[in-house]
């Protein structure tokens, strides 16, 4: 007897439980499917807005490196004209039977392959 009463106690709670679980499943407040889209909204939105500031980052640094494109052929041109220009001083000054002075300083390394040829 005891056995039936514990089966029987048993099969109740199952009962309850079975039915709790059902209407708790039937009570959601929304669907699954509109927090899904609202998600995805939401991520899409902040996939724009992130989008937005890199095509902005790429403008700015297109419009940098153009820039610094222009100042690099600027200075180019500068560099050529005075190395034409001491280049003619010094040709001047030997054609003169003189000796050019030599440089205030030391030459940098850096720049000495593109002095060879003035003498300096």
């Amino acid at each position: 007897m005891l056995t039936a009463l514990s089966a029987l106690a048993v099969a109740g709670v199952t009962a309850v439980g079975g039915i709790v679980t059902a209407v708790i499943g039937r009570r959601q407040p929304r669907s699954r499917g509109a927090d899904r889209r609202d998600d995805f909204s939401a991520v899409t939105d902040k996939l724009g807005q992130h989008i937005e500031r890199l095509e902005r980052r790429v403008t700015e640094g297109e419009t940098r490196a153009a820039e610094a494109q222009q100042r690099i052929t600027a200075q180019d041109y500068t560099i050529r004209y005075l190395v034409g220009w001491v280049r003619s001083l010094v040709s001047f000054i030997r054609r003169s039977q003189m000796e050019p002075p030599p440089p205030p300083q030391p030459v940098p390394a850096e720049a000495e392959p593109y002095l060879h040829d003035v003498g300096l």
